[in-house]
């Protein structure tokens, strides 16, 4: 079995992001911003998760969505990390830098990659939300300098969610969050 660090992803043409799963990914966010959150799930208006699936030549499938509960932004030294990340990178917004810059419980992370690893899928890259548009991103939908710093070497795509207009979201992928790196979701 291929594991993450032996398939390349940069070399996609394209992914494959099955309706129901995209379903699942809508329904996530939307319950997020509505302020609706489960048991142990940290109160944040912002959903993230990641996508495992397979790989077939140049294409990615999606099988699997893993949606995160817990964000360990609070929690040093990751805290002290993110600050000085978020002083750097950031673009203001709305949302104060304090607020911003969700760090996935590593536990949590783990337990996902060990759950691909289990059932035999590729860790494809995770998914945040963006909502608030700005002057020069009305739609939101293209990674910021901020999420292109943190998917740096990473081998992932940085899945953008675009909730700034609820009834009509949008998703794309982006490889380590660089926007010239885009690959087509077909959504079959």
């Amino acid at each position: 079995m291929e594991t993450n660090q032996m398939i390349d992803l940069s070399r996609l043409e394209n992914i494959v992001l099955p309706p129901p799963l995209w379903e699942q990914i809508k329904a996530h966010c939307k319950r997020k911003l509505a302020g609706d959150y489960l048991p142990g799930e940290t109160k944040v208006k912002r959903a993230y998760g990641l996508l495992g699936g397979k790989v077939h030549g140049d294409s990615a499938v999606i099988e699997k969505i893993f949606f995160f509960k817990k964000n360990a932004r609070m929690t040093e030294p990751l805290k002290s990390y993110m600050d000085g990340v978020m002083e750097r990178y950031a673009v203001a917004s709305k949302t104060p830098l304090s607020q911003r810059g969700w760090i996935t419980d590593p536990d949590e992370l783990r337990l996902c990659y060990d759950l691909c690893d289990r059932e035999g899928l590729a860790v494809i890259g995770t998914y945040h939300m963006h909502i608030v548009p700005w002057d020069h991103d009305p739609l939101r939908d293209t990674p910021t300098k901020l999420d292109m710093v943190l998917a740096k070497n990473s081998n992932l795509y940085c899945f953008i969610v675009s909730l700034v207009d609820p009834s009509q979201p949008i998703i794309r992928a982006f490889y380590e969050g660089i926007k010239e790196n885009e690959v087509p979701i077909l959504f079959e």
